[in-house]
């Protein structure tokens, strides 16, 4: 006898400031340098595009992910993009990327931006199969561990080709 399992329905939600001990929860739980919710909420106070991943409904929902986007005159800049760790390797990353593109062309933007980890290539494979490209490096962007610091890798994608 195998399981079968149900398909989980999800839905996008703005994120507010009433999810932000989940949304922080999750953001430990998958970095090792975290956003801290004082980031969150300036993200949200200056009016970044900040959605939430939600799986199920009414008390049995769960938060399976969340992005937060800044826009500018022809471009989208995506500041940061998590699924909970017991979500992973399930597609939800590209599910949320497909959001994020629909949002980005509906403001008349032109590309995509983002910075990822050199260390990251789980990422960066994600970005890479979704049409990101590697358009440069920024020396010592990331904090890392005693006191270091790590390159990030600029990737962008064009919407009009996505």
């Amino acid at each position: 006898m195998s399981a079968v399992l149900e398909p989980l329905e999800v839905q996008f939600e703005t994120m507010t400031e009433s999810w932000l001990a989940a949304v922080c929860r999750v953001e430990q739980s998958a970095y090792p340098h975290p956003w801290t919710q004082g980031n969150f909420s300036d993200s949200l106070r200056a009016g970044y595009q900040a959605q939430l991943l939600i799986g199920g409904a009414g008390p049995d929902a769960q938060l399976l992910g969340y992005f937060v986007a800044m826009q500018g005159v022809d471009e989208v800049h995506l500041l940061n993009i998590t699924v909970a760790p017991a979500w992973q390797r399930q597609g939800w990353a590209r599910l949320m990327l497909d959001g994020l593109v629909l949002w980005s062309r509906g403001q008349g933007a032109q590309w995509v931006w983002l910075e990822v980890r050199v260390s990251n290539t789980r990422a960066r494979a994600v970005y890479e199969r979704y049409g990101f490209r590697h358009v440069g490096n920024r020396r010592q962007y990331y904090p890392a561990d005693a006191a270091g610091r790590e390159d990030a890798v600029v990737m962008s994608l064009a919407l009009s080709a996505a």
